[in-house]
C-alpha cells in the first residue's frame, strides 16, 4: 500500500472521528492579504474537533500553548485555511503525510502596516509615522499573541520601572507577503507594536513584537 492510499485512509478516518467528536466548522480559504474570515472566502462546511497536543483529550491545554491537534477530514483542507467554530478560531499550520495535523488557535485579531520612506533625499517634511502614509500588509488577520520574555529594563532599577512589553505573533504565510524590521502592528484591542523580528517557518510566520505607546 502506498502513502497516497495510507493518507486517504487516515483523512477518511478521521472524518469519522470528527463526526462522533467534533462540532460543526466553518472553513475559509483566504484570498490576498485582507480579511481571511470574510464569508466570500468560505469554502466548506464540516465537523471538526481539537485536542492537546501532549495530552489528547486526557488534560486541558494550558497558557502559552496555543498548538492543538486537529481531527478533521484533511482531504479538502490546506495549509493556511482557517476553521472556526463556537469554541474558537484555528489555522492550520502543518498538514503533513502521515502525521497528526497541527493547528494554532488564534485569540486575537491583528493587521500590520508599512511606514512611508523618505520621498526626497536631503530635508523633508515631518519624518515621523503618520497613519495616513503607512501602506496596508495585512488587515484584520487572526493570529495567535503571547507574550514573550520581558526585555528592556531600565538600568536605574527603580521600583517603579518596569520593562517594554514584548509578544510573539503566530500567523500562517501568505503568497507574495514578507513582513519586516519595524512594520507596524496593531490589535482588535487597540494595542501598537513595532516588529523587532520576523521569521517565516514550516509553521508560517513567527513575529515578535515590542509594544509601542502610540
Amino acid at each position: 500500500m502506498d502513502e497516497t492510499r495510507i493518507q486517504d485512509r487516515i483523512s477518511w478516518g478521521l472524518n469519522v472521528a470528527a463526526r462522533f467528536l467534533g462540532a460543526p466548522t466553518d472553513a475559509y480559504r483566504p484570498s490576498g492579504v485582507s480579511d481571511p474570515l470574510l464569508p466570500t472566502h468560505r469554502f466548506l462546511r464540516l465537523r471538526a474537533a481539537f485536542c492537546n497536543v501532549l495530552g489528547g483529550f486526557e488534560r486541558a491545554n494550558t497558557y502559552d500553548h496555543p498548538l492543538w491537534n486537529g481531527i478533521f477530514d484533511s482531504a479538502y483542507t490546506r495549509i493556511g485555511d482557517y476553521l472556526v467554530q463556537r469554541g474558537g478560531t484555528w489555522f492550520i499550520a502543518s498538514q503533513q503525510a502521515l502525521m497528526p495535523i497541527l493547528c494554532v488557535h488564534t485569540d486575537r485579531i491583528v493587521s500590520f502596516t508599512r511606514p512611508a520612506a523618505p520621498t526626497a533625499s536631503g530635508v523633508n517634511t515631518y519624518g515621523g509615522v503618520t497613519v495616513a502614509t503607512n501602506t496596508p500588509i495585512l488587515t484584520n488577520w487572526p493570529a495567535s499573541v503571547r507574550a514573550a520574555s520581558p526585555a528592556g529594563i531600565p538600568s536605574a532599577d527603580l521600583p517603579g520601572d518596569s520593562s517594554v512589553s514584548h509578544w510573539t505573533v503566530l500567523l500562517p504565510s501568505v503568497p507574495e507577503m514578507v513582513l519586516q524590521f519595524s512594520d507596524l502592528m496593531t490589535d482588535d484591542l487597540g494595542r501598537n507594536a513595532v516588529v523587532s523580528s520576523a521569521e517565516l517557518t514550516n509553521l508560517g510566520w513567527r513575529v515578535t513584537v515590542k509594544q509601542a505607546a502610540t
